[in-house]
């Protein structure tokens, strides 16, 4: 009896589920209620965090003037606020003499509608043998509609830009005081890390101002390459404000990354459409031209001076900081990758590089093959160029 019954005592304690699985269980709902709580607040609080990692990019930009002025004697408040007043001494500067030119194209537009919708579709019927009257004149009709458009939506639209106003004011005095009072808001972080951590905070700290230094240093580098390039451009076709167009192209095209050009030569095209269609096509042309050629030749030097970063990198890291925080993030993200891997290359083993020809350029293969070519024609023909002839008593030096 007791031989029949041991099996099944046996069979019911393998069955029994172990004793750590209950536990396990109720240890991923706490971490999944954990994430899902920690998720939800970071959702409703992103609009704080883009705006405290904006303030971290404007004060990592500011903090070396601000640094250069303290070790000059200023205060760093006052040196903060010196920066703050040239920089808004600069954007009113831009601002007065492209704002007015906007909206002087924008009401002469308005008014010569009608006339560059015609010109226009004789232009395209001309040339290309393209008939867009109906359509255009579809067009026109749909603007009109636009101003009862905007009216309806006024509340909208001015809570929209009492809100950016705010986010702006909030950003810069975060990093009025980010860059102000610096050394001391690194001290109280250093002070509740152990001495390692402290060097690793600062190492990082320090590379984040370099590179967002570098960063808009590169940006205004090509602004003015820009501005002058498209300035010279209008200034050929005849385009009226040729200079303050081409100013308003480069600050537009560096500083609203991957689209800025395009979004900056929307102005000069509207411009020169309402002296000839001609002459927006050569403005659109050139845009679309000038930013390859910025791509490709004009960018590579300059982000390998400045921020280390690979092109393909840097447009990678564009397309993910956009999406992951918006137009913000387009800003933000070369800066922050640049960091990031000057940060994480400094903790990176590099190894010695095994042959094979996958590693090399074939032109460089060329080149040392060539170069090895010419070595052993001139050991052939005992060209020993500048060397002495050993069997030559050599001359007594003077000293």
């Amino acid at each position: 009896m007791s031989d029949r019954s041991a099996p099944v005592a046996w069979v019911w304690r393998q069955d029994r589920p172990p004793r750590w699985l209950s536990r396990a269980a109720l240890t991923l709902a706490v971490v999944f209620l954990a994430v899902g709580i920690v998720w939800g607040v970071i959702a409703q609080l992103k609009d704080l965090f883009i705006i405290l990692l904006s303030s971290l990019f404007v004060a990592f930009a500011i903090e070396p003037g601000v640094n250069w002025l303290a070790k000059r004697g200023w205060k760093r408040g006052l040196g903060t606020a010196a920066i703050y007043l040239a920089a808004l001494l600069v954007f009113s500067g831009l601002i007065a003499s492209i704002g007015g030119l906007v909206v002087d194209q924008v009401a002469a537009l308005a008014k010569s509608l009608p006339s560059i919708v015609s010109s226009l579709s004789d232009f395209m019927h001309q040339h290309f043998n393209v008939n867009l009257t109906q359509q255009l004149q579809k067009l026109e009709n749909n603007l009109g509609t636009i101003g009862s458009t905007v009216a309806s939506n006024a509340l909208g639209i001015g809570a929209t830009v009492v809100g950016s106003v705010f986010n702006l004011l909030t950003v810069l005095l975060f990093s009025f005081y980010l860059a102000a009072e610096g050394p001391t808001f690194r001290r109280a972080v250093c002070s509740v890390l152990p001495p390692a951590r402290q060097i690793m905070v600062l190492q990082v700290w320090e590379l984040a101002i370099s590179k967002t230094a570098g960063f808009l240093y590169s940006r205004v580098l090509l602004a003015l390459a820009s501005g002058a390039a498209h300035a010279l451009v209008f200034a050929i076709a005849g385009i009226p404000y040729a200079i303050t167009l081409g100013l308003f192209v480069g600050v537009v095209g560096q500083f609203i990354p991957t689209v800025g050009t395009y979004i900056g030569a929307a102005l000069p095209a509207l411009v020169a459409l309402s002296i000839s269609p001609g002459k927006a096509l050569v403005v659109i042309g050139f845009a679309a031209i000038y930013q390859q050629i910025e791509n490709y030749v004009l960018t590579p030097p300059l982000a390998s001076r400045t921020m280390q970063l690979h092109p393909a990198v840097a447009f990678g890291s564009v397309i993910v900081g956009v999406t992951l925080i918006g137009p913000v993030g387009a800003l933000l993200a070369l800066p922050l990758t640049a960091t990031v891997q000057a940060f994480v290359s400094s903790y990176v083993t590099r190894h010695q590089l095994v042959e094979s020809d996958l590693l090399l350029d074939p032109m460089s293969k060329r080149q040392a093959a060539r170069a090895e070519a010419e070595l052993d024609d001139s050991t052939d023909t005992g060209d020993t160029g500048d060397l002495p002839d050993p069997t030559q008593p050599s001359e007594p030096s003077v000293s």
